[in-house]
């Protein structure tokens, strides 16, 4: 059993048991999480979806830890000009824990 998941503006196939590395969210660690915009369940082949949710569908899970991606540099030259911008971003992630879905 899967569910296709809206979490902060992204979608996730979700499997019960299954880690997730998603955008930060505002939430302690060891917190349960219920995410109520659940697009399509597919439950032994019976594929259900939503138009565009599925009504009293839901996603619960647990918030592990919160932590920071790989570095990305992002480097930035105009020839012959002497510009030169070098820069780095890390994006924080939370890592969740599916616990239950349902339908």
């Amino acid at each position: 059993m899967y569910a296709i998941v809206e979490i902060a503006g992204q979608q996730f196939k979700v499997e019960k048991d299954r880690t997730l590395f998603v955008h930060r969210l505002n939430e302690e660690r060891g917190a349960t999480v219920e995410f109520d915009k659940v697009l399509l369940i597919d439950a032994d082949g019976k594929v259900k979806v939503g138009a565009p949710t599925i009504k009293g569908a839901k996603v619960l899970a647990e918030v592990i830890s919160h932590v920071k991606g790989e570095k990305v540099i992002i480097f930035k030259k105009k020839r012959r000009k002497g510009y030169r911008v070098r820069n780095g971003h890390r994006q924080c992630f939370t890592e969740i824990m599916i616990k239950e879905l349902v339908a």
